[in-house]
């Protein structure tokens, strides 16, 4: 069990790392603050910053932050279909550990 809890917070540190940059670097990451920013946009940068907060939250709270993080990506799918957006797959990356933090939280409870 320790394995799959480093294994998660190890993976849950690299993408904030890594995706990071790139969401301060959209420009003005805050969500609908830019009126010329459609409604995509706007949800895929509240989902970001709700990821973000679930795989920094999982270090301590790790049931909370599997469901914040797979709550918010499912949305942002749905979302993305009904506005016949381009999914993007990078949404997909931070369900890895927002699993394995609902496998870690309900494996401490048992």
């Amino acid at each position: 069990m320790k394995t799959i809890k480093w294994f998660t917070r190890i993976l849950a540190l690299c993408i904030l790392i890594f995706a990071l940059p790139f969401y301060f670097g959209y420009g003005n990451p805050l969500p609908f603050a830019k009126p010329d920013y459609s409604l995509w946009e706007n949800v895929a940068l509240t989902i970001m910053l709700l990821v973000f907060i679930g795989l920094a939250l999982g270090w301590k709270y790790p049931k909370v932050a599997g469901w914040l993080i797979i709550i918010s990506i499912v949305i942002g799918f749905v979302v993305g279909l009904l506005t016949e957006a381009n999914l993007s797959i990078n949404l997909a990356i931070p369900l890895i550990p927002g699993i394995l933090y609902l496998v870690d939280g309900y494996k401490k409870q048992s």
